[in-house]
C-alpha cells in the first residue's frame, strides 16, 4: 500500500489518515507514504515534515515515509512535475498494489501520464468539493480514466456533497472517523496536570478550541463568543490550540484585538497554546470542546476526541457536526451570544452528560474504523487483481 499526502502539516485529516495507516500496518498490510511537499508554510507556521507528529508516529511504527522535497507555497505551476519527481513517484507506485490518496489534491500527481497504473482509493475529508479548486476536476478525470476505483467519505455530509458534485454514488463509501479510546478518555490526573501547568483553578470552567487558523474555522466568531463568555464568567478560561494559534500570528492578534478591543484584561484568560502533541491532556482538562466553523467540515476530529475525554461538544451546524453531538452536546447558530450561552449550559451539564458520552464510545472507536478501511481495501485489491477471464472455446 502507498499513501500519497500533499504534505505533513497540522490538521485533522492528516492525523486521522496517519492513524489509519498505522492501524493497517499493525495488521497484515504493508504501508508506505509519499509526501509531495517536505515543508509547508501555512497558518503563520513553518511546518517541516520531520518535525511533524504524524511523520514521527508513522516512522516509529515502521512505515517508510519519503518526500518529493517541494516547499509550499512555491513559485511556478504546482501541477507541473519534473522528470526526477515523476521518476521518484513511479518507483513508489510501482511497488504498490493499491494507492490511497489523502484527499483529492494529490491526484494532480497521480494523474500524470506514464506512471504505473494502480487502483486508487481517494480519502475525502470535507463537505465542500466546490471549494477545492481544480482538485474536483482531477478527481473526476481520474474516475473517468478508471484510476480511482473508490472514495472513502469520513462523513455522510461528505458523501452527499460529492454525489451532488457529480461523483458516482457507487464509488462513495462512508467510514466515520474513529479515535484511540485508550488514549482519548476522561482522566482526572491529566485534567489536574493540564490545569496546573496553565495556572487554571481546578473548579474553573474551561472551553477548548482545537483548530488550525483558517477562515473556515471562523476564528472571529469564536473570539467574540469568548469575550461574551469571559465577561459573564469571571473565573472561566479559554484555550486555543492548533497551527497558527499563537501570539506570533499577526492575523490572530488582529482578531483578538477586534474581539476584545481595549479590554485586554479579559484576554489574560485566553491561552494561546499553538500546536500540541498531548491533546488527550488538553481535552481532559476542558469542560467544553467548541467548534465555530462556517463551512467545509465533515466529521471534525476535535469534537470526537474532546467528547471521548469527557468534554461536552458545542458546534455550529456544519457537515456531520450536529449528528456527532446529538445527545451528547449542543448545536448553536453562528451568533456569539448564542455560542457563549451554549458553553455555559454545556459546562453545567458536563456531569449529567457523562453517562451518554461513556455509552457512545464504541461508536467512535479506532478499531471499528480501521476494520472498515481494511475491508474496503481488501475488496479493492481482490477486484482489481483478478486476471480477465479467457474467452470460451468454440
Amino acid at each position: 500500500m502507498l499513501s500519497v499526502y500533499e504534505g505533513f502539516f497540522s490538521g485533522g485529516a492528516r492525523i486521522l489518515h496517519s492513524e489509519v495507516v498505522r492501524g493497517l500496518q499493525e495488521g497484515d498490510q504493508h504501508h508506505r507514504v509519499l509526501s509531495i511537499h517536505g515543508e509547508v508554510h501555512r497558518e503563520a507556521t513553518r511546518q517541516r515534515m520531520e518535525d511533524d507528529a504524524c511523520y514521527r508516529s508513522l516512522t516509529a511504527a515502521g512505515v517508510g515515509v519519503t518526500s518529493l522535497g517541494r516547499v509550499f507555497p512555491a513559485s511556478g505551476d504546482q501541477a507541473t512535475f519534473t522528470g526526477p519527481e515523476l521518476a521518484d513517484t513511479a518507483r513508489a507506485t510501482a511497488d504498490a498494489d493499491v494507492i490511497l490518496s489523502l484527499k483529492e489534491q494529490p491526484l494532480r500527481l497521480l494523474n500524470q501520464a506514464g506512471l504505473p497504473r494502480r487502483p486508487v482509493v481517494v480519502c475525502l475529508h470535507r463537505s465542500d468539493p466546490e471549494n477545492q479548486g481544480p482538485a474536483l476536476g482531477e478527481l473526476k478525470a481520474a474516475i473517468a480514466d478508471g484510476t480511482v476505483v473508490a472514495c472513502v467519505c469520513c462523513a455522510e455530509s461528505t458523501r452527499v456533497a460529492y454525489e451532488a458534485a457529480g461523483i458516482p454514488a457507487d464509488l462513495l463509501h462512508v467510514i466515520p472517523n474513529g479515535v484511540d479510546l485508550v488514549r482519548f478518555r476522561p482522566d482526572p490526573a491529566r485534567r489536574l496536570a493540564l490545569r496546573t501547568a496553565l495556572d487554571v483553578p481546578a473548579a474553573a470552567p474551561v472551553v477548548v478550541f482545537a483548530a488550525r487558523y483558517d477562515a473556515m474555522k471562523n476564528v472571529p466568531l469564536f473570539l467574540r463568543a469568548a469575550r461574551v463568555w469571559l465577561e459573564r464568567k469571571p473565573g472561566a478560561h479559554v484555550l486555543m490550540c492548533g497551527a497558527g494559534m499563537t501570539a506570533a500570528n499577526p492575523g490572530l492578534d488582529a482578531d483578538i484585538e477586534a474581539a476584545f478591543g481595549d479590554d485586554r484584561r479579559l484576554a489574560d484568560r485566553l491561552h494561546l497554546l499553538g500546536v500540541r502533541h498531548d491533546m488527550e491532556h488538553v481535552y481532559a482538562g476542558a469542560d467544553v470542546v467548541a467548534l465555530t466553523s462556517s463551512w467545509g467540515e465533515a466529521a471534525p476530529l476535535c469534537l470526537v476526541e474532546g467528547m471521548m475525554c469527557g468534554a461536552v461538544p458545542v458546534a455550529t451546524d456544519v457537515g456531520d457536526s450536529a449528528a456527532i453531538v446529538a445527545g451528547h452536546g449542543f448545536v448553536t447558530p453562528p451568533d456569539p451570544e448564542a455560542v457563549a450561552q451554549a458553553w455555559t449550559e454545556a459546562a453545567a451539564a458536563r456531569a449529567a452528560l457523562a453517562p451518554a458520552l461513556a455509552s457512545s464510545r464504541e461508536r467512535f472507536s479506532r478499531t471499528r474504523m480501521i476494520a472498515a478501511y481494511a475491508a474496503l481495501i481488501d475488496g479493492v485489491h481482490t477486484r482489481t487483481s483478478v486476471p480477465p477471464a479467457l474467452p470460451e472455446p468454440h
